[in-house]
């Protein structure tokens, strides 16, 4: 069993590096948020979780609803963080949207690192990066079908 220094430890550095493999996602697709705004996110979401864990054990006043509040804040705050990311073109094209939500799931992850819940977290990281690394290809493809059987000349057999 890990001491509270050593579990901090793992604690953050999860979050740093769940942070770190979105972002490298995002820089690679030459996206204006990459791995250093991802892992910021999530390693800032973690440390302030964890503070909010641990100040009742520092001789601070026990309040049951500290950990809600301190979540609140960090999707709020996090949300605008994002928000900046979202550009519209001057023809109308919005972009952004998948790097916004990924900055926004990263604090996300950085809070479930803070609170130590592991299989949530490899479960919640796996499918945000199966997301990111298929969800444009499925896309395509469905575009193509859809575009497809939109396009086919009526079936008037009967």
């Amino acid at each position: 069993m890990l001491g509270g220094t050593e579990q901090t430890a793992v604690r953050l550095g999860a979050a740093l590096l769940i942070g770190a493999i979105l972002g490298l996602n995002r820089e690679l697709h030459g996206k204006p948020a990459g791995l250093r705004t991802h892992a910021l996110v999530s390693l800032g979401a973690a440390v302030a979780t964890i503070v909010a864990l641990e100040s009742p054990m520092r001789s601070m006043p026990i309040d049951p609803n500290a950990i809600g509040r301190v979540v609140q804040g960090i999707l709020t705050g996090v949300g605008f963080l994002g928000a900046g990311v979202i550009l519209r073109d001057p023809i109308g094209h919005v972009t952004g949207l998948t790097t916004a939500a990924t900055i926004w799931m990263c604090a996300v992850l950085g809070i479930v690192c803070g609170l130590g819940y592991w299989t949530l977290l490899g479960v919640a990281a796996v499918f945000t990066t199966v997301i990111l690394l298929l969800g444009r290809p499925v896309e395509r493809l469905a575009e193509r079908l859809f575009k497809k059987h939109v396009n086919a000349p009526p079936d008037h057999s009967v």
